[in-house]
């Protein structure tokens, strides 16, 4: 029997398609380009702007740092994963941890499949200046087998934290960003199962006030099967949050499956569809749902297909890097699912913050962006997300 050519050329094709290993439904991801140390620095960079920029390294072995916050003297203090809040002074990292924070939960290498747990997030109050609150969000061991996201508030002494306690205390686990409004309310993102459930609060993101009660303006308080903590719901991943300051909103990053990163403005008590409606596809490769869209929800205002990982966030509003004012700043900890293909993202919008381009950054370092801070005096700094983990400052190149 004759067999037509262009069967022949299908069979092929079909027949030459490699096949790929998975492990717990995820497909095992490449190594040819993970693990590289951090480059020799300081290094310049033109950018599509023509803001040529130099990087430079602030401090070194923070293992998986992943936030931080600056103090009214210019020091910056820093989270780790491994559950230890260091302190960077006059461009120097002391070689000790600080005292008086609560011991976490750690287990395994950043970038493994469920390794967001330790110490979060970290944030000042908004009047630090005259009450010294430091909030950070962690990982907490209930016992042998048990772990949950926590939110706990201590006073900074100018050495160590004192009284630091829990306020907030969830029944989940996983991941939990924090960034205060400008009514001085307290939003903390959480990741977990059944985030279209409002009673609940996995897949939410929560609004709280400054000793972790519920504010009596929440869009859920009372209503019956509702968690009055909730603000948003139908999250995925969220590892970023910052206020928009020039409109006060709140923005946050998701992370998809296998594409579909978001970047959304959040409302009070929308729904912003998880896990019915996503841009992507999931990890073995079909789309996540049959038409993918936000019909019905509320849509992102970036997204990205691939998806390049989302984490921390911020808007620069500075002047000693210009040609970026009023951007969008993303940390990238892997592109199209490649390891060793982080970076920082770039996003431009207009007066109706509507999206004009973006730019990827520091592709050449191939570090994990964990996360990117505006610091006090104008200059970005990111946190690289590796076990040899460092504090960079982007500044003008001279």
């Amino acid at each position: 029997m004759k067999i037509p050519l262009a069967a022949l050329f299908i069979a092929t094709v079909v027949s030459g398609q490699q096949k790929v290993p998975f492990q717990n439904g995820i497909p095992v991801a490449p190594e040819g380009l993970a693990h590289r140390p951090l480059p020799k620095l300081p290094m310049e960079f033109d950018t599509g702007e023509g803001q040529r920029i130099r990087v430079v390294a602030v401090a070194r072995g923070l293992e998986f740092p992943f936030s931080a916050a600056f103090l009214p003297d210019g020091s910056m203090l820093v989270t780790t994963r491994t559950g230890q809040l260091r302190i960077i002074r006059n461009g120097v990292l002391d070689p000790k941890p600080i005292a008086g924070t609560p011991a976490s939960y750690w287990a395994v290498e950043s970038g493994l499949p469920g390794a967001i747990h330790g110490y979060m997030d970290i944030a000042l109050h908004p009047q630090f200046a005259q009450n010294g609150f430091v909030y950070l969000t962690y990982t907490k061991p209930l016992d042998e087998k048990r772990r949950v996201v926590a939110l706990a508030r201590g006073k900074w002494d100018g050495n160590a934290i004192v009284g630091m306690k829990d306020i907030f205390v969830t029944d989940i686990s996983g991941a939990s960003r924090l960034a205060f409004g400008r009514d001085g309310t307290l939003y903390m993102s959480l990741t977990g199962n059944d985030p279209q459930d409002p009673n609940t609060l996995g897949g939410k993101v929560l609004r709280l006030n400054d000793d972790g009660t519920v504010p009596k303006d929440n869009p859920f308080v009372g209503q019956p099967g509702k968690r009055p903590e909730v603000y948003t719901l139908g999250h995925r991943g969220t590892l970023g949050l910052a206020m928009h300051p020039g409109t006060g909103d709140m923005w946050q990053n998701e992370n998809g499956p296998n594409g579909g990163d978001e970047i959304n403005i959040l409302k009070p008590g929308r729904n912003y569809g998880w896990p019915i409606v996503s841009y992507g596809r999931d990890y073995p490769g079909p789309w996540h749902n049959e038409v993918p869209g936000h019909a019905g929800f509320e849509a992102p205002v970036v997204l990205w297909i691939p998806a390049i990982a989302v984490s921390g966030m911020a808007f620069y509003t500075g002047d000693k890097l210009p040609k970026w004012k009023g951007d969008v700043f993303v940390g990238s900890l892997r592109t199209g699912e490649i390891p060793g293909t982080g970076h920082l993202e770039r996003i431009l919008f207009n007066e109706k913050m509507q999206e004009l381009r973006r730019e990827s950054l520091l592709t050449e370092l191939r570090q994990r962006i964990r996360d990117v801070r505006q610091g006090p005096d104008g200059l970005l700094y990111v946190l690289t997300d590796e076990k040899d983990g460092a504090v960079l400052r982007i500044e003008p190149a001279p």
